[in-house]
């Protein structure tokens, strides 16, 4: 039945865009000449993202992408469905701006397999960053992960969420990225306990000049679109390739994030084997989070339908 849901999801969204595509383009054309959409609180950046799978198989691939920079303190039009910059600092217990890198959803489509949020500090006349927040969205799922790290080192976390199908639950992530400027780079690594260091992904981006920056939302027309046919590209490859297709843990270990954060902790040193993990339920928002007693804090999203 959910093969069922699923080709109908695809035939609804791909009306949708279609007509929601000739409403961005007429709504284009009637602005008057020479108005521009972008603000000095959007930044437009456009790069690549790679992917290097070195075990159990070999498998690398790179695709271009584009992406938004929000001040989520004075931008007009911001994304929904992620988090606001009260929420943003609250979990990262920070007081300065906020900004989201973030694919937009586009003509009625949201696929974001990673947002970042950047939280800074005021110190009397000095804004330094200081936390961020990483979203993590899974295919085909739509599941989502959201976590604090310190982007000023590799800062490993425990991997929380089934991100591909072609690989357990068990390992981490190592995150990495640079300070939102002329250039950005993410990296993340993934860890196996038998396959060691099996996988790198980097995105790459450089903001484009504000004389070519358009409305963002024409900037990214049909990104979200283009990723998902990537990711499915790449999965029928890894199929071919013949790499083992892995269940969701959901079905069959109902605890697997309590789990997860449990492993997170014997990660930071602060759990012995056998014992339980130390965690606090918090308000964020209309969410639930489970903030880890040293270094991360854990938001789930769940699945949207047709995966629900």
């Amino acid at each position: 039945m959910e093969v069922f849901y699923f080709l109908g999801s695809i035939i609804f969204t791909s009306t949708t865009s279609f007509i929601l595509s000739i409403v961005l383009f007429l709504r284009r054309l009637l602005l008057p000449s020479g108005a521009k959409h972008t603000s000095e609180y959007v930044s437009l950046y456009e790069g690549t993202v790679s992917h290097e799978r070195r075990h159990p198989v070999r498998h690398y691939f790179w695709y271009p992408v584009r992406y938004a920079l929000f001040d989520l303190d004075h931008a007009t039009n911001v994304p929904p469905n992620h988090f606001s910059a009260d929420e943003a600092r609250q979990i990262c217990e920070t007081n300065g701006p906020v900004l989201l890198l973030t694919i937009p959803a586009s003509v009625g489509y949201e696929q974001n397999p990673v947002s970042l949020f950047y939280c800074y500090d005021v110190e009397g006349s000095s804004t330094k960053l200081k936390r961020c927040i990483v979203e993590v969205t899974n295919t085909p799922w739509g599941e989502r992960v959201s976590f604090s790290f310190d982007p000023h080192s590799v800062d490993t976390v425990a991997k929380t969420l089934q991100v591909s199908p072609f690989m357990d639950m068990f390992g981490n992530w190592s995150m990495r990225t640079t300070a939102p400027e002329d250039n950005i780079t993410v990296t993340v690594g993934a860890k196996h306990p038998e396959l060691g260091n099996y996988m790198t992904a980097i995105l790459k981006l450089r903001k484009v000049s504000d004389k070519v920056a358009t409305d963002p939302y024409l900037f990214c027309w049909l990104m979200p679109h283009k990723v998902v046919i990537w990711i499915y590209w790449q999965a029928l490859q890894l199929w071919w390739k013949g790499l083992h297709f892995f269940e969701h843990p959901k079905y069959k270990n109902p605890n697997y994030r309590e789990q997860c954060v449990f492993r997170d902790n014997k990660i930071q040193g602060n759990q012995s084997v056998g014992k339980q993990a130390e965690t606090e339920t918090i308000n964020i928002g209309t969410s639930h989070v489970a903030v880890k007693t040293h270094s991360h804090s854990f938001i789930w999203r769940e699945a949207k339908w047709p995966w629900k």
